[in-house]
């Protein structure tokens, strides 16, 4: 007797296919495309620009063995469900599965889970759809619209500036951006402004309270100079000083939206340190499954790449009865809150929540990695904290008067937590100051001046972009979609259009020669509107408003037009791109060294080649001076792969340390703090033994983890650090040989 046909579910990922085959059973057969199997060639253009922008779709090179397996898998199944991932990209992989393995449209349907549980995911089998070719176009649009850019682009950029170049229509405008925003930072100019404070207290004794100077006559002024301090605090000393009013008032302060992709990025990056690309990458696991102890693979969150900030009527029930259940009835608001979406977006899935929202994350605590743990714990705890009640502060502010001069103090308490019980939002600046209590006040009682202190202080320039920062702007200005986000920062760094300096994002000198030649070149393709246009004109062909080959057409003309004109007014120009010169001296003939980039990535070389042949790695200035000269710090990397710091002068002084040197300095001593190394806060701590705050090594919080001898961890670190001291001069000189050698001809 012949068995029956079983159906065949197409997912991208193993891991998915896993999660999704438990929830279908015997009758289905999952497997996974691992991702496009038809794509553009990679060596030529792949598109007929002269005959109505067609696509030459090529079976993806190397992948023979998986498009045979899924043929004949296909061709013994009785229907083929095609179920990857529920966006344009998703899409287009679906078009491309049918296409290229020849399925019958009568037999062959799409499905998408915005969530992989079992109840979406039967639901979605039993209610399948054909392939959105509306969908599928505006993908197609985008990938040859980046095939143009990059390809007719590229190579002019290779002519006049540098071999290995590239262009790219989202790209090139997230340069700019940094770019820019470099401009503004040098051209900044800071103007002086001071701070006046009185340190006050109760006739009959009491804790002391700062009040900051407001104005004068009733009206807000600035002080931008030392002689009006000096004017105001004379003026004070003579002066009785009283509480002229007291204003006090409950102040409600509301939760944040559920996640979507960016803010999911943003968030990650200033909590956790984790780039966009590793966030996404975890959030997919969290989304395709993950093994729970009890459990088995169960899906944890919904779709990660959305712009929406809606929540289905089911999520809104279930907060609802968890909040209280778990907090009480005064946690919850009464009614669901519901977030509007900003114009623009696709709207296409909801806010990224977890599927289940009584799974918390002590629950999978044990069954999941620490990077998972810590992401779906941001996410279940910002879902949740959506859907709760205010925060409310019991809020004080105090007018203080000194004749015609008024100033000001306040404090916050939290009266009732509300959703701050669960989360609060990250916060890409430094944070506010730290608010003082005050003393309980009566209007008219007259106050002791304990001390008057003022500070100079001056305007400061914009910050540079965070990679986190870097998307919100671009998320702001309508540059990409959340599917693009993340690839395109990774992108600009990996061609070191811009480089990482600490934890802000820099453009590099190359970085800015292309932005320039595009700004003056092709002013379209780096115009911020203009890509935020282009972005909604995509969406206008993923809603069938408009056919993707005009908007093609649209593009190309003015865009050749451009690309001709700018070769002949370049014909025998070459731009050069300047050095990016070090404070660093070269250590045989002096000179400043400058940053190169070779295939290994970027060094510092003698810019005096050939004559001068000198060339290290590139090292990293820490904050803070060497406590045995007042050297710089520098970051540095062991033969063995340890991270180290040590001093500027290497043997010549000595200094090391395995402990991470921060920003702040000892108040009793003035030396550099230092804390200990690891993920996660550390207390930092003061090394000077003849400090009265010095901490001994024994309680600076590191973790004692012995072998099997009984050894410390620690003792092999101290035994690299003195060989890694011993061998400084000696590892320059090798790795300025090996540098040398691997790096590309100066």
């Amino acid at each position: 007797m012949a068995t029956a046909k079983r159906n065949l579910v197409i997912v991208e990922s193993p891991a998915k296919a896993k999660t999704i085959g438990k929830y279908l059973g015997s009758d289905y057969r999952v497997t996974a495309s691992m991702g496009h199997l038809r794509d553009l060639p990679k060596s030529v253009m792949g598109v007929d620009l002269e005959h109505g922008f067609e696509p030459d779709y090529q079976p993806v090179k190397g992948r023979e063995e998986t498009i045979g397996e899924l043929r004949k898998a296909a061709k013994s199944s009785k229907c083929v469900y095609l179920a990857t991932d529920p966006d344009r990209e998703g899409e287009a992989i679906s078009w491309h599965l049918k296409e290229l393995l020849g399925l019958d449209d009568k037999n062959t349907f799409r499905v998408t889970f915005n969530e992989i549980t079992k109840k979406v995911v039967t639901e979605s089998i039993a209610n399948p759809r054909a392939i959105d070719q509306d969908l599928v176009d505006a993908q197609q649009a985008r990938r040859i619209l980046d095939r143009i850019v990059g390809y007719k682009l590229s190579p002019l950029l290779w002519k006049k500036i540098k071999r290995g170049l590239s262009a790219g229509r989202v790209q090139s405008v997230a340069t700019r951006i940094v770019v820019d925003r470099e401009a503004e930072i040098r051209d900044f100019v800071p103007e002086e402004y001071w701070l006046l404070n009185l340190l006050l207290s109760k006739k009959v004794g009491s804790a002391a309270f700062e009040a900051r100077f407001y104005g004068e006559n009733g009206k807000k002024k600035e002080l931008k100079s030392k002689e009006q301090v000096d004017e105001i605090t004379v003026a004070v000393k003579s002066l009785p000083v009283t509480v002229a009013e007291i204003k006090r008032a409950d102040k409600k302060k509301s939760p944040a939206p559920p996640f979507i992709t960016s803010t999911l990025q943003q968030d990650a990056s200033r909590k956790f340190g984790m780039t966009p690309r590793r966030t996404m990458s975890i959030a997919q696991q969290l989304y395709e499954g993950v093994d729970i102890n009890g459990e088995g693979t169960t899906g944890l969150i919904t779709y990660m790449r959305t712009d929406s900030l809606r929540l289905s009527d089911e999520a809104l029930e279930s907060a609802r009865r968890f909040i209280t259940e778990r907090y009480g009835r005064e946690y919850h608001p009464g009614t669901a809150r519901r977030f509007k979406t900003k114009s623009g977006a696709q709207d296409a899935h909801e806010a990224i929540r977890p599927t289940n929202v009584f799974i918390t994350p002590e629950d999978i605590k044990a069954s999941v990695t620490s990077d998972q743990y810590k992401l779906y714990k941001l996410i279940w705890g910002r879902f949740v904290a959506c859907q709760m009640s205010a925060a409310v502060y019991d809020s004080v502010s105090v007018d203080i008067a000194a004749g015609k001069y008024t100033f000001k103090a306040s404090n916050s308490v939290v009266k009732f937590a509300g959703y701050t019980a669960v989360y609060e939002e990250g916060r890409d600046d430094d944070g506010e100051e730290t608010q003082r209590s005050m003393p309980k006040l009566s209007e008219g009682e007259e106050l002791n001046v304990n001390d008057i202190k003022s500070e100079q202080k001056f305007t400061q320039p914009p910050y540079r972009f965070t990679e986190a920062t870097l998307i919100k702007e671009m998320e702001e200005t309508g540059v990409g979609r959340p599917s693009t986000y993340a690839p395109t920062v990774s992108t600009i760094l990996d061609r070191e259009y811009v480089v990482k300096d600490g934890k802000y994002i820099k453009p590099t000198p190359l970085g800015e020669v292309v932005t320039g030649l595009m700004k003056e070149r092709f002013p379209d393709i780096v115009d911020l509107k203009f890509t935020a246009n282009m972005e909604e004109k995509l969406d206008d062909v993923e809603k069938g408003q408009k056919y993707w080959k005009d908007l093609l057409g649209e593009f190309y003309s003015p865009f050749m037009d451009s690309l001709s004109n700018a070769e002949k007014a370049l014909e025998g120009e070459r731009i050069k791109v300047p050095a990016e010169v070090t404070e660093e001296k070269c250590p045989v003939c002096g000179k400043n060294l400058v940053v190169k980039s070779g295939r290994f990535g970027r060094f510092l070389a003698c810019p005096g080649y050939p004559e001068c042949s000198f060339t290290e790695p590139l090292v990293i200035e820490m904050p803070g001076k060497c406590p045995k000269c007042g050297g710089r710090i520098l970051k540095r990397t062991s033969r063995n792969g340890y991270v180290f710091y040590a001093c500027e002068k290497g043997a010549a002084c000595g200094f090391m340390t395995w402990d991470v040197p921060v920003k702040d300095n000892c108040p009793e001593c003035g030396k550099t703090m230092f804390k200990a190394s690891g993920r996660g806060f550390k207390r930092p701590f003061c090394t000077n033994e003849e400090c009265r705050n010095f901490t001994p090594q024994d309680k600076r919080g590191y973790k004692k983890k012995t072998d099997g001898d009984g050894k410390t961890a620690g003792d092999a670190k101290k035994k690299t650090a003195s060989s890694a001291g011993k061998r400084t001069s000696a590892a320059k000189k090798t790795a300025a040989k090996t540098a040398r050698k691997k790096a590309d001809k100066q």
